[in-house]
């Protein structure tokens, strides 16, 4: 971390050294009084004040402050008074220049110090010409190179400044935009639920108004479903919704859960039965050795199936078939939303609301080969799904989504989000069948078992013994 030196601080520490340098001056020549030189008196005591005192405004203007140093040194040896005084004003004055300024104007304030030190030392008669040349230039060349190597410092770190501004500025140009993919991923979620209770809730409407004067006690039991739906919608878009509000400066990140802390595969069952009550048969079956998954994963693997029933319910109607299949091995979960296709591919009359789009029957009550291709393809154009003889197959778990739908792009994206695979397109039968995997780390309750092997893979299908929901 670098030490932050205001400018008056720098006056502040300037005036100390100065200060200091001047006390150290003083006493040296009271103490020191060769024969032979004139006594140090208070002629001498001002002209030395007056060479010590500009050097704190050194760094404010360095070049009077070397002149004036310089002259004064330059004056007090030429008033014959004792050498090796005053001397190192002077060469402060030139470390400052050179800690600051480029090579040029280095060299060319090296002159006035090396004839002022010249001339002090070959005034006290005390060294050759040589040794004072030699003198000189030692010193003068040991401030040259530690005030060079002060400002190759000082650039260095001016440099990491910039440098850091920039990082920092990077790291919250990614903040950012953490945080606006964070909001996209909750746009999805709102979407899910906004689609998912919507959708139920438009069945279970044009239910209660289709036998509204039939069957009371029918049509109260969808209001009391759309209800609840309608509770449930208004409690997770709130607290979608919450995360999403910014202060006005729009710097604030998303924060907290995007839905309520129990959504997951714990509320399957809860989902199953209300689908069920909104006209689908669900069948759930589980193969393997249940274990929990992370939170994130969770409610990925929910949603995608909340998802996944939504879409059936909007696109085969309010009698279709559905499974659910849930598959845990060594690897990972595998799950499975597959669809008959509805009344409309079985060949039923289309029940109210469940939407447009049927198969012809011929006269022997079997359903034509072109019904089934143009009540699917009419299914897949609303949906951006693929259809069966429209385009090639999704026979395996592809890189990406098999349509175009917001949807299923939704789901591919929530799946590659946690490492896992995605599939969706036509049955293996009739209908439509979403399939996907998420890596979930295995740990046998004991490990050390010698019978301990690996699960069945997850893309087999349940057996007849196998639970189901």
């Amino acid at each position: 971390m670098r030490l932050r030196v205001t400018p008056r601080q720098r006056l502040g520490l300037d005036t100390l050294i100065a200060a200091a340098l001047l006390g150290v001056t003083l006493g040296f020549a009271a103490g020191y009084r060769p024969p032979g030189w004139p006594a140090f008196d208070t002629r001498a005591v001002v002209l030395t004040c007056l060479i010590h005192l500009p050097l704190v405004v050194r760094r404010v203007a360095p070049w009077p402050v070397l002149c004036a140093t310089c002259a004064g040194l330059a004056l007090y040896t030429a008033l014959g008074y004792q050498p090796s005084v005053n001397v190192w004003s002077p060469m402060l004055a030139f470390f400052t220049i050179a800690a600051a300024r480029p090579v040029g104007e280095t060299a060319r304030a090296a002159v006035p110090v090396t004839a002022a030190w010249l001339y002090n030392a070959l005034a006290s008669h005390a060294m050759s010409a040589l040794v004072a040349v030699g003198q000189t230039l030692v010193v003068l060349l040991l401030a040259w190179g530690f005030g060079t190597s002060l400002r190759r410092l000082e650039r260095q770190n001016t440099e990491l400044d910039r440098l850091t501004a920039r990082l920092r500025a990077e790291e919250g140009a990614r903040a950012r935009h953490a945080v606006t993919e964070e909001r996209l991923r909750i746009a999805r979620e709102l979407h899910d639920v906004v689609a998912h209770h919507l959708s139920v809730v438009s069945v279970q409407s044009g239910l209660a108004r289709y036998v509204f004067d039939t069957d009371a006690a029918k049509a109260r039991s969808a209001l009391r479903t759309i209800e609840d739906t309608a509770r449930e919608t208004l409690e997770e878009m709130r607290g979608l919704l919450q995360v999403l509000r910014v202060s006005p400066d729009g710097t604030d990140a998303v924060s907290g859960p995007s839905t309520g802390p129990d959504a997951g595969l714990a509320r399957l069952d809860e989902l199953a039965a209300r689908m069920t009550g909104a006209g689908l048969v669900v069948e759930t079956a589980f193969t393997g050795e249940p274990r929990p998954l992370a939170s994130g994963a969770d409610l990925c693997a929910y949603r995608i199936v909340q998802e996944a029933l939504t879409n059936t319910l909007k696109h085969a109607g309010s009698q279709a078939r559905v499974r659910i299949t849930l598959a845990y091995d060594t690897h990972g979960l595998a799950v499975t939303v597959s669809d008959d296709g509805g009344p409309r591919a079985n060949g039923s009359r289309t029940p109210t609301g469940a939407g447009t789009g049927t198969a012809t029957r011929n006269g022997s009550g079997a359903e034509s080969a072109a019904g089934q291709r143009k009540a699917l393809a009419g299914r897949s154009a609303r949906t951006g799904r693929r259809a069966p003889g429209t385009g090639r197959g999704e026979a395996g778990i592809g890189p990406g989504p098999a349509g175009t739908g917001h949807g299923l792009i939704g789901m591919y994206e929530r799946v590659r989000l946690y490492g896992g695979s995605f599939r969706a397109g036509p049955g293996p039968a009739a209908g439509f069948e979403v399939a996907f995997t998420l890596p979930v780390p295995y740990r046998p309750a004991r490990e050390d078992h010698p019978d301990a092997g690996p699960q069945a893979s997850p893309w087999t299908e349940p057996t007849a013994g196998e639970s189901q929901g």
